[in-house]
Protein backbone atom coordinates (compact mmCIF):
# COMPACT_ATOMS: atom_id res chain seq x y z
CA UNK A 1 0.00 0.00 0.00
CA UNK A 2 1.50 3.17 -0.92
CA UNK A 3 0.57 6.21 1.51
CA UNK A 4 1.32 9.73 1.53
CA UNK A 5 2.18 11.56 4.59
CA UNK A 6 0.04 14.72 4.96
CA UNK A 7 1.93 16.28 7.76
CA UNK A 8 5.91 16.45 8.58
CA UNK A 9 5.77 17.41 12.24
CA UNK A 10 5.97 15.79 15.76
CA UNK A 11 3.17 13.08 15.47
CA UNK A 12 3.90 12.96 11.30
CA UNK A 13 7.62 11.78 12.40
CA UNK A 14 5.85 8.87 14.37
CA UNK A 15 3.64 7.68 11.69
CA UNK A 16 6.20 7.96 8.84
CA UNK A 17 8.26 5.48 10.80
CA UNK A 18 5.77 3.41 11.39
CA UNK A 19 4.46 3.41 7.38
CA UNK A 20 8.10 2.54 6.80
CA UNK A 21 8.47 -0.49 9.13
CA UNK A 22 5.35 -1.97 8.06
CA UNK A 23 5.85 -4.54 5.56
CA UNK A 24 3.13 -4.36 3.33
CA UNK A 25 3.25 -0.20 3.79
CA UNK A 26 5.39 2.02 1.56
CA UNK A 27 5.79 5.97 2.24
CA UNK A 28 5.48 7.07 -1.22
CA UNK A 29 5.83 10.68 -0.51
CA UNK A 30 5.44 13.89 2.24
CA UNK A 31 3.53 17.03 1.90
CA UNK A 32 3.64 20.05 4.29
CA UNK A 33 2.86 23.55 4.57
CA UNK A 34 6.46 24.47 5.67
CA UNK A 35 8.78 23.40 2.92
CA UNK A 36 11.50 23.02 5.45
CA UNK A 37 9.21 20.28 7.71
CA UNK A 38 8.71 18.49 4.49
CA UNK A 39 12.16 18.58 2.70
CA UNK A 40 13.71 17.38 6.03
CA UNK A 41 11.44 14.54 6.66
CA UNK A 42 11.30 13.29 2.91
CA UNK A 43 15.14 13.64 3.05
CA UNK A 44 15.38 11.19 5.86
CA UNK A 45 13.10 8.63 4.05
CA UNK A 46 14.60 8.74 0.66
CA UNK A 47 11.05 10.16 -0.29
CA UNK A 48 9.81 12.57 -2.94
CA UNK A 49 7.90 16.26 -1.25
CA UNK A 50 4.41 16.21 -3.14
CA UNK A 51 2.01 19.12 -2.94
CA UNK A 52 -1.91 17.86 -1.47
CA UNK A 53 -2.97 18.85 -5.13
CA UNK A 54 -0.66 16.21 -6.81
CA UNK A 55 -1.14 13.73 -4.34
CA UNK A 56 -4.72 13.48 -4.49
CA UNK A 57 -4.36 13.15 -8.64
CA UNK A 58 -1.54 10.63 -8.31
CA UNK A 59 -3.03 7.18 -10.26
CA UNK A 60 0.28 5.96 -7.97
CA UNK A 61 -0.90 6.89 -4.11
CA UNK A 62 -3.15 4.05 -2.76
CA UNK A 63 -4.10 6.03 0.54
CA UNK A 64 -3.20 9.13 2.78
CA UNK A 65 -1.79 9.83 6.62
CA UNK A 66 -3.74 12.75 7.40
CA UNK A 67 -1.28 14.57 9.88
CA UNK A 68 -1.52 17.96 9.32
CA UNK A 69 -3.30 20.82 11.21
CA UNK A 70 -6.91 20.14 12.88
CA UNK A 71 -8.28 22.92 10.58
CA UNK A 72 -7.07 20.58 7.15
CA UNK A 73 -8.38 17.78 8.49
CA UNK A 74 -12.30 17.90 7.09
CA UNK A 75 -10.97 19.00 3.65
CA UNK A 76 -8.23 16.64 2.94
CA UNK A 77 -10.58 13.48 3.83
CA UNK A 78 -13.13 14.95 1.32
CA UNK A 79 -10.47 15.06 -1.10
CA UNK A 80 -9.41 11.56 -0.62
CA UNK A 81 -12.87 10.33 -0.81
CA UNK A 82 -13.67 11.98 -4.03
CA UNK A 83 -10.36 10.49 -5.29
CA UNK A 84 -10.60 7.04 -3.94
CA UNK A 85 -8.21 6.96 -1.08
CA UNK A 86 -8.34 5.59 1.77
CA UNK A 87 -7.12 7.65 4.80
CA UNK A 88 -6.11 7.54 8.36
CA UNK A 89 -6.89 10.88 9.87
CA UNK A 90 -5.56 12.10 12.94
CA UNK A 91 -8.00 13.60 15.34
CA UNK A 92 -10.33 15.12 15.60
CA UNK A 93 -11.98 15.27 12.26
CA UNK A 94 -12.48 18.89 13.19
CA UNK A 95 -13.75 21.41 16.27
CA UNK A 96 -17.13 22.23 14.69
CA UNK A 97 -19.56 19.59 15.19
CA UNK A 98 -21.28 21.32 11.85
CA UNK A 99 -18.21 20.64 9.49
CA UNK A 100 -18.19 17.47 10.72
CA UNK A 101 -21.28 16.05 9.63
CA UNK A 102 -20.72 17.19 6.57
CA UNK A 103 -17.42 15.57 6.18
CA UNK A 104 -19.08 12.35 6.92
CA UNK A 105 -21.86 13.32 4.75
CA UNK A 106 -19.17 13.44 1.73
CA UNK A 107 -17.24 10.23 3.18
CA UNK A 108 -20.50 8.17 2.61
CA UNK A 109 -21.20 9.89 -0.45
CA UNK A 110 -17.64 8.44 -1.70
CA UNK A 111 -17.14 5.45 0.85
CA UNK A 112 -13.04 4.75 0.78
CA UNK A 113 -11.51 2.82 3.69
CA UNK A 114 -11.23 5.66 6.34
CA UNK A 115 -9.73 5.20 9.89
CA UNK A 116 -9.23 7.93 12.60
CA UNK A 117 -6.21 8.24 15.01
CA UNK A 118 -7.71 6.98 17.90
CA UNK A 119 -4.13 5.40 18.59
CA UNK A 120 -5.30 4.04 22.53
CA UNK A 121 -7.44 1.20 20.88
CA UNK A 122 -4.92 -0.57 19.59
CA UNK A 123 -2.96 -0.50 22.99
CA UNK A 124 -1.80 -3.93 23.65
CA UNK A 125 -2.68 -3.20 27.70
CA UNK A 126 -6.19 -1.30 26.60
CA UNK A 127 -6.79 -4.80 23.49
CA UNK A 128 -6.52 -7.09 26.05
CA UNK A 129 -8.39 -5.55 28.35
CA UNK A 130 -11.47 -5.39 25.63
CA UNK A 131 -11.17 -9.07 24.73
CA UNK A 132 -11.69 -9.82 28.13
CA UNK A 133 -14.48 -7.61 28.80
CA UNK A 134 -16.27 -9.06 25.61
CA UNK A 135 -15.03 -12.61 26.89
CA UNK A 136 -17.40 -11.83 29.80
CA UNK A 137 -14.22 -12.36 31.98
CA UNK A 138 -15.85 -9.66 34.55
CA UNK A 139 -19.72 -10.89 33.96
CA UNK A 140 -21.94 -7.88 33.49
CA UNK A 141 -19.78 -4.62 33.50
CA UNK A 142 -21.04 -1.63 35.85
CA UNK A 143 -18.75 0.49 36.17
CA UNK A 144 -15.64 1.77 34.27
CA UNK A 145 -13.10 4.24 35.67
CA UNK A 146 -10.67 6.54 33.46
CA UNK A 147 -7.76 8.18 34.38
CA UNK A 148 -5.83 10.34 31.81
CA UNK A 149 -3.17 12.91 33.38
CA UNK A 150 -0.67 14.98 30.75
CA UNK A 151 3.08 15.37 32.93
CA UNK A 152 2.79 18.95 32.55
CA UNK A 153 -0.05 21.62 30.92
CA UNK A 154 0.62 22.79 27.02
CA UNK A 155 1.54 26.05 26.36
CA UNK A 156 -1.22 28.74 26.92
CA UNK A 157 -1.15 29.68 22.89
CA UNK A 158 -1.51 25.72 22.50
CA UNK A 159 -4.43 25.74 24.17
CA UNK A 160 -6.07 28.90 22.77
CA UNK A 161 -6.04 27.21 19.16
CA UNK A 162 -6.78 23.15 20.43
CA UNK A 163 -9.93 23.78 20.89
CA UNK A 164 -9.49 23.42 24.53
CA UNK A 165 -9.46 20.25 26.96
CA UNK A 166 -12.52 18.35 26.25
CA UNK A 167 -11.77 18.53 22.37
CA UNK A 168 -8.16 18.06 22.85
CA UNK A 169 -7.51 15.57 25.53
CA UNK A 170 -10.40 14.25 27.12
CA UNK A 171 -11.56 12.86 23.34
CA UNK A 172 -9.44 10.31 23.56
CA UNK A 173 -11.07 9.38 27.08
CA UNK A 174 -14.33 9.77 25.59
CA UNK A 175 -14.13 7.26 22.77
CA UNK A 176 -12.24 4.94 25.13
CA UNK A 177 -15.43 5.16 27.41
CA UNK A 178 -17.95 4.49 24.14
CA UNK A 179 -15.63 1.37 22.99
CA UNK A 180 -15.37 -0.50 26.03
CA UNK A 181 -19.51 0.56 26.84
CA UNK A 182 -20.42 -1.14 23.34
CA UNK A 183 -23.52 0.92 23.74
CA UNK A 184 -24.51 4.68 23.46
CA UNK A 185 -23.81 7.31 26.24
CA UNK A 186 -26.71 9.26 26.84
CA UNK A 187 -25.69 11.49 29.41
CA UNK A 188 -23.06 13.63 30.88
CA UNK A 189 -22.14 16.01 33.78
CA UNK A 190 -18.60 17.75 34.65
CA UNK A 191 -17.28 19.16 37.06
CA UNK A 192 -13.75 21.30 36.53
CA UNK A 193 -11.47 23.58 37.39
CA UNK A 194 -7.85 25.58 36.55
CA UNK A 195 -6.01 24.16 39.08
CA UNK A 196 -2.69 23.94 37.42
CA UNK A 197 -1.77 27.05 34.83
CA UNK A 198 -3.41 30.52 35.67
CA UNK A 199 -2.07 31.15 32.10
CA UNK A 200 -4.74 28.06 30.89
CA UNK A 201 -7.45 29.84 32.50
CA UNK A 202 -6.95 33.44 31.26
CA UNK A 203 -6.98 31.38 27.58
CA UNK A 204 -10.55 30.78 28.22
CA UNK A 205 -9.85 26.67 29.10
CA UNK A 206 -9.33 24.53 32.00
CA UNK A 207 -6.98 21.70 33.08
CA UNK A 208 -8.48 19.55 35.58
CA UNK A 209 -12.00 17.63 35.17
CA UNK A 210 -14.16 15.20 36.66
CA UNK A 211 -16.20 13.17 33.62
CA UNK A 212 -19.44 10.96 34.77
CA UNK A 213 -21.03 9.81 32.21
CA UNK A 214 -24.02 7.32 31.77
CA UNK A 215 -24.76 4.95 29.29
CA UNK A 216 -28.80 3.63 27.90
CA UNK A 217 -28.63 0.98 30.44
CA UNK A 218 -27.64 2.48 32.76
CA UNK A 219 -23.66 1.60 33.42
CA UNK A 220 -21.73 4.43 34.77
CA UNK A 221 -18.32 6.14 33.73
CA UNK A 222 -16.16 8.18 35.36
CA UNK A 223 -13.15 10.19 33.77
CA UNK A 224 -10.35 11.79 35.57
CA UNK A 225 -8.26 14.27 33.56
CA UNK A 226 -5.84 16.67 34.75
CA UNK A 227 -2.83 18.62 32.63
CA UNK A 228 -0.67 17.63 35.21
CA UNK A 229 0.92 14.89 36.63
CA UNK A 230 5.01 15.47 38.06
CA UNK A 231 5.23 11.77 37.97
CA UNK A 232 4.61 11.05 34.17
CA UNK A 233 1.68 10.22 31.81
CA UNK A 234 -0.74 8.60 34.27
CA UNK A 235 -2.81 6.45 31.60
CA UNK A 236 -4.99 4.10 33.63
CA UNK A 237 -8.37 2.09 32.76
CA UNK A 238 -10.48 0.19 35.33
CA UNK A 239 -13.65 -1.68 34.58
CA UNK A 240 -15.97 -3.56 37.34
CA UNK A 241 -18.24 -5.86 36.38
CA UNK A 242 -20.50 -8.35 38.91
CA UNK A 243 -17.84 -11.31 38.71
CA UNK A 244 -14.65 -8.79 39.48
CA UNK A 245 -12.53 -6.01 37.94
CA UNK A 246 -9.85 -6.08 34.98
CA UNK A 247 -7.35 -3.03 35.50
CA UNK A 248 -4.81 -1.64 32.63
CA UNK A 249 -2.35 0.06 34.46
CA UNK A 250 0.72 2.81 33.80
CA UNK A 251 3.76 1.64 31.48
CA UNK A 252 7.12 2.00 32.65
CA UNK A 253 10.48 1.64 30.66
CA UNK A 254 11.63 -2.08 31.83
CA UNK A 255 8.45 -2.45 34.36
CA UNK A 256 11.20 -3.12 37.33
CA UNK A 257 10.43 -3.50 41.28
CA UNK A 258 12.27 -3.06 43.93
CA UNK A 259 11.09 -5.01 47.39
CA UNK A 260 13.23 -4.44 50.46
CA UNK A 261 13.05 -2.69 53.83
CA UNK A 262 12.61 0.35 53.00
CA UNK A 263 9.43 -1.03 51.08
CA UNK A 264 8.36 -1.47 47.51
CA UNK A 265 9.76 0.88 44.49
CA UNK A 266 8.44 0.98 41.01
CA UNK A 267 9.71 3.14 38.39
CA UNK A 268 7.71 6.70 36.73
CA UNK A 269 5.18 5.97 33.95
CA UNK A 270 6.83 6.63 31.05
CA UNK A 271 6.92 10.22 30.66
CA UNK A 272 4.94 11.33 27.95
CA UNK A 273 2.45 9.58 24.55
CA UNK A 274 4.71 9.26 22.25
CA UNK A 275 6.60 6.54 24.89
CA UNK A 276 3.79 5.73 26.22
CA UNK A 277 1.40 4.55 22.98
CA UNK A 278 4.81 3.74 20.55
CA UNK A 279 3.40 0.33 20.15
CA UNK A 280 -0.02 2.01 19.53
CA UNK A 281 1.03 3.68 16.63
CA UNK A 282 2.31 1.00 14.80
CA UNK A 283 -0.49 -1.24 15.20
CA UNK A 284 -2.61 1.61 14.48
CA UNK A 285 -1.07 1.84 11.08
CA UNK A 286 -1.06 -1.84 10.51
CA UNK A 287 -4.78 -1.94 11.15
CA UNK A 288 -5.27 0.78 8.82
CA UNK A 289 -3.44 -1.11 5.72
CA UNK A 290 -5.02 -4.75 6.18
CA UNK A 291 -8.69 -2.97 6.57
CA UNK A 292 -7.28 -1.32 3.35
CA UNK A 293 -6.71 -4.96 1.99
CA UNK A 294 -9.33 -6.78 2.99
CA UNK A 295 -12.24 -3.77 2.17
CA UNK A 296 -13.26 -4.27 5.90
CA UNK A 297 -13.91 -1.50 8.61
CA UNK A 298 -10.83 -0.32 10.52
CA UNK A 299 -10.92 -0.19 14.01
CA UNK A 300 -11.68 2.97 14.80
CA UNK A 301 -13.42 5.04 12.13
CA UNK A 302 -14.91 8.54 11.19
CA UNK A 303 -17.93 8.03 12.70
CA UNK A 304 -16.41 7.03 16.24
CA UNK A 305 -14.51 10.34 15.70
CA UNK A 306 -18.39 12.31 15.19
CA UNK A 307 -19.34 10.02 18.75
CA UNK A 308 -16.57 11.28 20.73
CA UNK A 309 -16.86 15.00 19.65
CA UNK A 310 -20.73 14.48 20.44
CA UNK A 311 -19.23 13.75 23.71
CA UNK A 312 -16.76 16.42 24.02
CA UNK A 313 -19.38 19.29 22.94
CA UNK A 314 -22.11 17.69 25.67
CA UNK A 315 -18.75 18.03 28.20
CA UNK A 316 -17.82 21.60 27.21
CA UNK A 317 -21.82 22.31 27.82
CA UNK A 318 -21.61 20.54 31.01
CA UNK A 319 -19.44 22.52 32.34
CA UNK A 320 -20.26 25.69 30.95
CA UNK A 321 -23.78 25.62 32.21
CA UNK A 322 -23.42 23.18 35.42
CA UNK A 323 -25.70 21.03 34.67
CA UNK A 324 -26.01 17.48 33.10
CA UNK A 325 -26.73 17.25 29.46
CA UNK A 326 -28.32 14.31 27.46
CA UNK A 327 -27.04 13.76 24.17
CA UNK A 328 -30.19 14.36 22.58
CA UNK A 329 -29.91 17.56 23.14
CA UNK A 330 -26.30 17.69 20.81
CA UNK A 331 -27.88 15.01 18.45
Amino acid sequence: MKIALLGAGRIGRVHARAISDHPLAQLACVSDAFPEAANSLAAEYGVPVMTAEDIFASAEIDGVLIASSTPTHCDFLERAARAGKAALCEKPIDLDLARTRHCLGVLAEHPVTCALGFNRRHDPQFSALKQALEAGRIGELEMITITSRDPEPPPAEYVAASGGLFRDMSIHDLDMAVWLLGEPVTEVTVSGSCLVDPAIGEAGDLDSALINLKSASGKLVSISNSRRACYGYDQRIEVFGSQGMLEARNETDTRLRFTGVEGVVEERPQWFFLERYAQAYVREVGDFVTAWQEGRAPLAGAQDGLAALELAEAALISYREGRRVLLSEIR
